[in-house]
């Protein structure tokens, strides 16, 4: 029989699958395959969040194969010994999968392509989970494009991107199934039960997120350029879950948020210059920093920052935690992160912001934390974002801007609202005391970039 492998990985849907379309239309069977293997992925394994969610996503991933007429097949352990082992077993001579950008999941694939070679089993690599490939996009003198800016105008320029396709209508199966883990087998829950308050706010899964776009394109998108910096209200889009874990294809958001646009009398012109569009082409531009620098999780791109005057101060990193930092708007943030695995996009900047510049600490351990406790973690955006706070990246925020968490309170929580939500015990004699003085906590930090500058 004429089978195939089609390996789900950051792709977990049916709707604009190339892997799963070019596998059921060219092969008598279709065995979909996940596989388990936190070794994978190098030092920057999924953290607790983003465990949950797959658990959850995999879940109703298996359910829509069912509804095909197939089934979704679980292993655990290295993809290239479980993946030819799998061929062998089910007599598959292709492998279908989407391909991936972070330096861990490119070398297991390039693993289990020389695996499956060895075999004489062919290997098929698609694009899933972004709009273009990453690195395919280049400046008028051949650079990688460092700055933000001239990468948005030259990918709009450059980008083409296909509409997104429908998902296969059945699944070809195989005469017998190959025996698959049970999704509890896996381990992919938290040990503490952290993940049920996720669940309160959240609803992973393909499904979900088709009418998370929905309803951001009907209620949201017109709004979006003015309220995207307002933590209370609703003028995020959500989605950003939902296009990591591959449910949604940044293929299907671009269309629908251009038509939706389009019947709004606004043009293409207009369309693509807009807030929303800025920030889907910023995760392009992530995934392509991430490609040519491998280290960007773990090392600042500006070597000057490696020798900074950084504290170490266990205590304050655990209160920037927990949000006991006596300044409201930082402490709303960390307790939604806690609460709900997501933070507000403006708050996320305040946030990292007081960690890094007004305590002093290294932005790697704010990383690390987001990694862990985001749904929506993504090693090239969350990186590059610490990376563009703490002022080390190509295109970062100057070291002297140290947002002021009153300030931006002031600004973008002007009813308190947001902070009331979270952190309602504010001005009262039982909330927190502040944990800096942030005058002093600015001019501390001036003084340590100050050292640096000039230096090789």
């Amino acid at each position: 029989m004429n089978a195939g492998l089609c390996w789900f990985r950051q792709d977990l849907r049916l709707a604009d699958n190339e892997a799963l379309e070019a596998a059921a239309r060219s092969c008598k069977a279709v065995i979909p395959v996940y596989v388990w293997c936190p070794d994978d992925e190098g030092e920057w394994p999924p953290g607790a969040a983003s465990r949950w969610w797959i658990h959850e996503s995999l879940a109703r991933l298996g359910h829509a194969l069912h509804d095909k007429g197939s089934t979704l097949i679980l292993r655990r352990g290295p993809a290239a010994e479980v993946l030819p082992a799998l061929a062998r077993e089910t007599g598959a001579t292709r492998l279908f999968y989407s391909g991936r950008h972070e330096p861990a999941a490119l070398h297991t694939e390039r693993a289990v392509v020389e695996a499956l070679r060895r075999d004489g089993v062919e290997s098929l690599r698609f694009q899933a989970s972004m709009l273009v490939e990453p690195g395919s996009i280049h400046g008028r003198t051949g650079d990688n494009l460092q700055v933000f800016t001239p990468f948005l105008e030259a990918f709009l320029k450059q980008a083409e991107i296909r509409p997104p396709r429908p998902s296969p209508p059945q699944l070809p199966a195989p005469l017998h199934w190959p025996a698959t883990e049970p999704l509890t087998a896996l381990g992919l829950l938290p040990q503490i039960p952290w993940h049920t308050s996720l669940a309160r706010h959240w609803q992973p899964g393909e499904q979900a997120a088709r009418a998370q776009l929905k309803s951001f394109v009907a209620k949201g998108l017109a709004n979006y350029d003015i309220h995207r910096d307002r933590p209370d209200l609703p003028g995020s889009s959500r989605l950003s879950a939902f296009l990591h874990h591959g449910e949604l294809s940044a293929r299907q958001v671009w269309r629908a948020a251009e038509q939706a646009s389009l019947r709004s009398g606004h043009s293409r012109e207009a369309f693509q210059r807009s807030k929303f569009i800025a920030e889907l082409v910023w995760r392009e531009y992530a995934a392509q920093q991430l490609l040519r620098h491998p280290l960007l999780p773990d090392r600042p791109r500006d070597a000057r920052f490696e020798r900074l005057a950084w504290r170490t101060d266990e205590a304050q990193l655990r209160h920037w935690q927990a949000g006991r930092t006596g300044f409201a708007l930082v402490d709303a943030g960390m307790r939604e992160l806690w609460q709900t695995g997501w933070m507000h996009n403006r708050v996320r900047m305040v946030t990292a912001s007081f960690l890094v510049k007004n305590l002093l600490l290294r932005w790697q351990q704010g990383e690390r934390w987001f990694w862990d406790t985001l749904v929506d973690a993504d090693l090239a955006s969350n990186a590059l974002n610490w990376q563009w706070v703490a002022g080390s990246s190509p295109d970062a925020a100057p070291w002297f801007r140290i947002f002021n968490p009153d300030t931006q309170a002031d600004r973008f929580d002007p009813e308190g609202d947001y902070r009331r939500r979270f952190v309602p015990e504010a001005g009262t004699l039982g909330y927190s005391r502040p944990l800096i003085e942030l005058k002093t906590s600015r001019q501390r930090a001036l003084d340590a970039f100050a050292a640096l500058r000039g230096t090789p």
